[in-house]
C-alpha cells in the first residue's frame, strides 16, 4: 500500500473505529427517562445501578441461605490492558467496556457475543474506561481521546462522534457519562498540563451530539472563585479533573459531580496558599444549564494529593436529604444535598494530615504536615489513599456503607514544576510505601459504617488488598473482591463470610448483579492494572502475593438452574 493510501486508511479508522456485527439485539425497547429514574430490578442501567450512586440491587434470589450454592454460569475473555469496568445490563443484554475502548454487547444469560465496536488509537498507553451510558436506543462512550460517541444499541454502529477536547493537550476520559433527560453529561480529566483550556463538565444532546453547556472546574481570574488561586495566571491553574461519574436527584433536579486535587499537588509548587476552587469539591449543577447551584469544597488548598473526587451517594438520614462521600483521607462526609450545608464528618481516625471541626467541617492542617519542596515528609495515607476509586455501596437493610480500604502510608518528597505553557505535572518526588501503623502489616480492610452515626459496625483485615468496588443486594449480601483472586460474599448485618471462591486473576472493577428470565446473576471483572493501589503498593508491601500478568475476563455466577 502506498504511504498516502495507508495514511488515509489509518485516518478513517481513527475517526470511525471498527464495528463488527456478529448478530443484532432484537426486539429492542428504548430506554426511557422513567426507566433511568427507577430501573427495573433485573437491570443495571447506570454506573452504580441507580442515579443515587448506591451500588445496591433489590434482587434477592441469591441471599444468605442460597449464596453457598453459587457456581460459574459463563465467562468471557476481555481485551488486554489496564481495566476497571462496570458492565451495564438492559433487557437481557450486557454492554461491556474493554481496555482500549472496545465495547461489546453480550447475551447476558449465555455470554454469546452480539456485536462489537473497536475504537482504534495510535500506539500509546490507554487508561481504563470505567463505565458507559444507556439512553433511548444508544450506548454512549467517553473515549480515551476525549471524544463522546453514540453507538446504536442494536448493532454497535456509530450514530455520531463528537470531539469534546484536544487529546494532544492531555485531555481524556476514564469515567462514563450520566444521562439526564436527554442530556449526556461527562467530566474531563487529564488536566495537569498548563494551557488556557481547563477541565470541564459538559452536556451534549443525546440525539445529535451537539454541546448544550460547558462548566469549567477551575475558577478563572475575575470569575466567582477566581481569587482563590491568588495571582496565579489562568494558564498555570490546573487540575480539578474528574474520573468518577456523578449522581442525580430527580426530585431536586440537581446533578452532583466531584473534582480531584489541584495541580501541581503541593501549594508550594502551585505558588499559592489559596483554596484553589473548584478542586476537591462537589458541585451541584442545574442539568438544563450547567449553572452551579451550590458547591462544597472538602479540602481547601489541598497539598498532598488527597482526592475527594469519588462517588456521591444520595441517602436520606433521619428525614434529611443527604449526600455522602469518602475520599482518600478515610473521612465519611455528610452534606445536605439540597443546600450544600455541612452536616457531619466521620473520621475513621487513620489519617494524620488534617483536623476537621465536628460542628463546621472546617479543615486545618496539623503542625508540620504542609509539605515543603524537596523535604522528606511522612504521612498517612499514601498517595493511593485509604479509600480510592473502589466504590463503597449502601444497604437500606442496615442503613450502612460498605467500604474497601487500603491500609498504607508513605514517606517521600514533593518537587517543583516549571511553569511553562504546555508543561505541568503533579510534582511528585521520591516515594516509599509503608504499612499503616497498627495494621499488623495487613494491607486490606473491608468495613461497614453506619450512615447515621459513623460507627464502624464490623471490619475485616487481611494481607491482600481489597481490589474491587462493593456490591450490596436485597438478599442481605455484600460482595467484594481482592488482589489475591478471591471473591467474597459477606452478611451485611454482621460481616460473616458466607461464600468465597478463587478466580483466575485479581478481582477488580465494579461487580454487578442482574436477572434474565427470573434467574439472578453476579458479574465480576477480573484482570490487571488499576493503578498504584494494585501495582506498586502490593508489590512492595505484600510481595509474596502473586497474580498473573495478563488475563482480563468477566466471570458470571448464578445458582444452579432449576
Amino acid at each position: 500500500m502506498h504511504s498516502r493510501s495507508r495514511w488515509f486508511a489509518v485516518a478513517v479508522t481513527l475517526l470511525l473505529g471498527t464495528w463488527t456485527g456478529t448478530a443484532q439485539v432484537t426486539s429492542f425497547l428504548r430506554v426511557t427517562d422513567a426507566m433511568l429514574r427507577d430501573p427495573p430490578p433485573a437491570d443495571w442501567l447506570h454506573w452504580r445501578r441507580t442515579y443515587d450512586g448506591s451500588g445496591y440491587s433489590p434482587l434477592d434470589q441469591i441471599n444468605r441461605q442460597t449464596v453457598a450454592q453459587l457456581q460459574l454460569a459463563w465467562s468471557w475473555a476481555m481485551e488486554p490492558g489496564s481495566q476497571e469496568p462496570t458492565p451495564l445490563v438492559y433487557d437481557g443484554v450486557m454492554y461491556l467496556t474493554n481496555p482500549g475502548n472496545v465495547i461489546q454487547a453480550l447475551n447476558a444469560a449465555t455470554g454469546d457475543l452480539l456485536w462489537e465496536y473497536r475504537r482504534e488509537f495510535e500506539s500509546r498507553e490507554l487508561g481504563p474506561l470505567r463505565s458507559i451510558g444507556l439512553y433511548d436506543d444508544k450506548v454512549f462512550v467517553n473515549t480515551a481521546d476525549a471524544h463522546l460517541i453514540a453507538l446504536d444499541a442494536r448493532t454497535g454502529k456509530v450514530v455520531w462522534d463528537t470531539a469534546v477536547a484536544d487529546p494532544e493537550k492531555g485531555f481524556s476520559y476514564r469515567a462514563g457519562p450520566l444521562v439526564v433527560r436527554g442530556k449526556v453529561i461527562s467530566g474531563l480529566q487529564g488536566c495537569d498540563r498548563f494551557y488556557t483550556e481547563k477541565c470541564a463538565i459538559t452536556a451534549h444532546d443525546a440525539e445529535t451530539g451537539n454541546e448544550l453547556w460547558k462548566t469549567p472546574t477551575v475558577a478563572s481570574p475575575g470569575q466567582p472563585g477566581g481569587d482563590t488561586w491568588g495571582d496565579v495566571p489562568l494558564t498555570y491553574r490546573a487540575g480539578s479533573d474528574m474520573w468518577i461519574t456523578g449522581s442525580y436527584d430527580p426530585d431536586l433536579d440537581l446533578i452532583y459531580w466531584s473534582t480531584a486535587q489541584a495541580k501541581p499537588w503541593t501549594r508550594a509548587a502551585r505558588g499559592t496558599n489559596g483554596d484553589a476552587l473548584y478542586s476537591n469539591t462537589t458541585l451541584a449543577l442545574d442539568p438544563d444549564t450547567g449553572k452551579i447551584v451550590w458547591y462544597y469544597q472538602f479540602l481547601p488548598g489541598e497539598t498532598h494529593d488527597m482526592d475527594e473526587v469519588f462517588e456521591n451517594v444520595l441517602v436520606d438520614v433521619s428525614g434529611r436529604e443527604s449526600l455522602f462521600k469518602m475520599g482518600k483521607l478515610g473521612i465519611l462526609w455528610q452534606i445536605d444535598r439540597k443546600s450544600g450545608a455541612f452536616i457531619n464528618a466521620f473520621d475513621l481516625g487513620y489519617q494524620d494530615i488534617v483536623d476537621v471541626d465536628a460542628k463546621t467541617g472546617e479543615v486545618t492542617y496539623r503542625p508540620g504536615m504542609i509539605p515543603e519542596l524537596n523535604e522528606e515528609i511522612e504521612f498517612c495515607p499514601s498517595l493511593a489513599g485509604f479509600k480510592s476509586w473502589r466504590a463503597m455501596a449502601y444497604s437500606p437493610e442496615t442503613r450502612a456503607f460498605y467500604i474497601p480500604i487500603l491500609l498504607t502510608c508513605q514517606r517521600g518528597t514533593f518537587i517543583d514544576v516549571e511553569q511553562v505553557e504546555g508543561g505541568g505535572g503533579a510534582g511528585q518526588g521520591e516515594r516509599e510505601n509503608l504499612h499503616f501503623g497498627d495494621s499488623g502489616e495487613q494491607l486490606g480492610e473491608f468495613l461497614a459504617m453506619d450512615s447515621g452515626t459513623g460507627r464502624v459496625l464490623w471490619r475485616h483485615r487481611q494481607r491482600a488488598a481489597f481490589n474491587s468496588a462493593a456490591l450490596t443486594t436485597g438478599g442481605g449480601l455484600v460482595f467484594v473482591g481482592d488482589l489475591n483472586r478471591y471473591l467474597n460474599a459477606y452478611d451485611v448485618k454482621d460481616g460473616e463470610l458466607l461464600w468465597q471462591t478463587r478466580l483466575t486473576n485479581s478481582v477488580q472493577g465494579f461487580p454487578i448483579t442482574y436477572a434474565v428470565n427470573d434467574r439472578q446473576y453476579v458479574a465480576v471483572p477480573v484482570g490487571v492494572g488499576a493503578a498504584s493501589w494494585a501495582n506498586s503498593i502490593p508489590l512492595s508491601l505484600t510481595p509474596e502475593i502473586k497474580r498473573p500478568s495478563s488475563g482480563n475476563a468477566l466471570m458470571v455466577f448464578a445458582l444452579p438452574e432449576r
